[in-house]
């Protein structure tokens, strides 16, 4: 086996890993904490939750070419959290927000050392997992 081939796997297992733990992170506050979730949530989980499942199909089967959709996902995903955490934190945005349902996407369950929120959490998620897809993407283009 090639060196790239099992830094490949890593990269592969180590976006899985994120997508897992933010998958039953988001269940954790929404089943266990009771925080319902908003629609913009609702938005970032359809995105997250599929690849945990794609990923670690990719991860057991080494299929690489995956990564140019997780790729897609993650990027789409995070644009979604970016602003859906600038709609929570940032007073221009804020102000124009629109009414997104029962539970309104401004409020904030958790806000963390004054700017962690779940949105933010989702961002960093979906930023480490576009990050070693891209790596996996780069590394298959190489071979």
């Amino acid at each position: 086996m090639k060196k790239t081939d099992s830094k490949k796997e890593n990269l592969l297992f180590f976006a899985w890993g994120v997508s897992v733990i933010a998958m039953f992170g988001s269940l954790y506050f929404s089943e266990i904490k009771g925080y319902e979730p908003c629609e913009l949530c609702w938005y970032q989980r359809i995105l997250m939750y599929p690849m945990a499942v794609i990923l670690g199909i990719a991860v057991v089967k080494k299929h690489f070419k995956i990564s140019i959709y997780t790729m897609i996902l993650s990027a789409i995903g995070g644009l979604i959290s970016l602003y859906h955490f600038l709609i929570q934190k940032v007073a221009f945005f804020t102000d124009s927000a629109p009414a997104c349902g029962r539970v309104p996407c401004t409020s904030d369950y958790i806000n963390w050392l004054g700017f962690i929120t779940i949105p933010l959490l989702a961002l960093t998620a979906f930023i480490l997992i576009f990050i070693a897809s891209l790596l996996v993407w780069k590394h298959s283009k190489e071979d």
